[in-house]
């Protein structure tokens, strides 16, 4: 016979999944609307896309899918279930939300089924699931930041024309973070559990995807650049408060790396920022 702890979680459960259904099914029913709907579709087909955007993209889809996958697996977490249970679990609803938009990727004839999305996924999966499965806590964090660029003047129709659309799609403004404390691993170090090392990658000059350069109608010729990058950054979920709600709330401010001071490697350079976002 179930208890009421067995019942109640069957029943949170049972919950989660529906409601995750729905937002599943409603999210892609908007998106196929706005992004899809007047594009020429066509027999599904795949292309390769692995070395458009210097892999700027590839970042994005690792980013998404590790957490939307943290995201689910702490929702059924909470539900009850066994922590490595809600980690596999959350893995697959973050891997089959990716995979969901791939596949309309892959019936437009603009775009098509890519392979390298589907890896870059894949690892944004497995840097979750990893560390569950090993620490049963997140100690690696994948961060985003962004600053409009003036690129994005160049190309408004693909870089983006609002400061929401150059959100999405101006990769130049765009970097991705992965931030770490080393007391996680060497407790004698001594440094606050909250206060992390990160680094990011970022890309400049980037105005074509498949091309690494390009020259404007002035005749200004922009050469395509990585960006490596290294800078403080805050651990939110660590921060030692007491009240349950405002240690949740904290938590949700992981999403987006802190503004701080940066050292940037490019083109052989090292260069500075006093306060880089």
């Amino acid at each position: 016979m179930l208890d009421n702890s067995d019942t109640l979680c069957r029943k949170k459960t049972a919950i989660i999944t529906g409601g995750i259904g729905l937002t599943w099914v409603g999210s892609m029913t908007g998106l196929y609307q706005v992004w899809y709907k007047n594009e020429e579709l066509g027999k599904f087909h795949s292309f390769d896309d692995c070395s458009n955007w210097l892999q700027m993209d590839k970042a994005g889809h690792l980013y998404t899918t590790y957490k939307i996958s943290r995201l689910t697996g702490n929702i059924y977490k909470w539900a009850g279930l066994e922590p490595k249970k809600a980690a596999l679990i959350g893995t697959g609803i973050g891997l089959g939300y990716q995979t969901t938009l791939e596949i309309f990727d892959g019936f437009s004839m603009g775009w098509g089924f890519s392979w390298c999305d589907m890896g870059a996924n894949a690892l944004g999966g497995a840097l979750y699931l990893g560390q569950e499965l090993a620490w049963g806590e997140e100690r690696f964090i994948p961060k985003f930041s962004f600053h409009p660029t003036e690129f994005a003047e160049l190309r408004p129709n693909v870089l983006g024309s609002s400061f929401a659309e150059q959100l999405l799609k101006d990769y130049n403004g765009q970097t991705y973070w992965l931030s770490f404390n080393p007391s996680l691993f060497f407790e004698e170090s001594g440094i606050p559990k909250w206060v992390c090392l990160s680094v990011g990658y970022s890309v400049n000059a980037k105005i074509v995807g498949d091309q690494e350069m390009y020259t404007d109608l002035a005749g200004t010729t922009y050469y395509a650049q990585r960006e490596y990058l290294f800078s403080l950054d805050i651990d939110f979920s660590r921060i030692p408060v007491k009240k349950v709600w405002l240690r949740k709330l904290l938590d949700q401010f992981n999403y987006l790396k802190v503004p701080f001071p940066a050292l940037i490697f490019s083109n052989g350079k090292v260069t500075g920022s006093p306060f880089y976002f």
